[in-house]
């Protein structure tokens, strides 16, 4: 056998919507285990809020405010990133917002413009801003985060179904594309994860539906989604491209 590393120390990291959640939970995770890691969010608050503390307990950990609604923050930010870093090898496309709303509602369209933006043409800008980067590095990964709700529905969720769903066929083409490059690009997709997304959800309802849905029968945490993340960015995942992987506790698998 050859000696695949299962190592990112000293990989250069790129995290959107880092600075709580899930984000967050990657942001930590990477830097932790020993990658340079720039965590990015809407506002520079929560992303320095992120970054100081693994910065003063000795990890490297950087913040930047990236607003991925913004086509030229993403161009301009995710430059300087990787000039300041000295390249990228990691993107990691994670912010994202919920996108509510019944087709027959009055602000239908703008919650699907704004889906659509964040959650979908936000991911292909950060790959096209960085992708001078990967192209030089030796182990380039890129991982797209969708969720469950791009391989099925809910009711009054279309917006955020389908900016999902596309992000899903833009994971697909892009392995296709840059694959010859030896870029991977791959696709997770979390079910019921206990966010600020889903705060405001009752414990009490928490529960009965991940009773009713999950085979795990609960509620994921951020960090079990940080390291299926890990996982396909590691160098020893060379032969892993165009996946979409539901971390869902089995809810995709679970008929009833």
């Amino acid at each position: 056998m050859t000696a695949l590393s299962r190592s990112v120390k000293g990989s250069k990291v790129l995290v959107t919507g880092a600075g709580s959640g899930m984000g967050r939970a990657t942001a930590e995770l990477f830097a932790r285990e020993g990658a340079l890691v720039a965590v990015t969010d809407h506002l520079l608050a929560p992303a320095a809020a992120v970054a100081e503390p693994l910065a003063a307990a000795g990890f490297s950990a950087r913040a930047w405010k990236m607003d991925v609604s913004s086509a030229d923050e993403i161009a301009t930010v995710t430059r300087q990133i990787g000039e300041a870093f000295g390249g990228l090898d990691i993107v990691v496309n994670n912010a994202g917002i919920s996108g509510f709303s019944p087709i027959d509602s009055e602000n239908y369209e703008d919650v699907w413009g704004r889906s659509l933006a964040i959650l979908l043409s936000a991911h292909h800008r950060v790959i096209r801003a960085a992708l001078p980067f990967l192209r030089a590095s030796q182990a380039a990964r890129i991982v797209n985060i969708a969720s469950t709700e791009a391989l099925g529905a809910t009711a009054q969720d279309s917006p955020y179904c389908a900016a999902k769903a596309g992000v899903t066929g833009l994971t697909r083409a892009l392995a296709v594309e840059l694959g010859r490059e030896g870029i991977t690009v791959n696709c997770i997709c979390p079910g019921p994860i206990a966010t600020a997304m889903t705060a405001a959800v009752p414990d009490e309802h928490k529960q009965i539906f991940a009773k009713r849905r999950t085979a795990l029968l609960r509620y994921g945490q951020p960090e079990e989604v940080a390291h299926m993340t890990l996982s396909l960015c590691l160098p020893a995942a060379s032969y892993i491209t165009g996946a979409v992987i539901p971390v869902d506790g089995g809810l995709m698998a679970r008929n009833a």
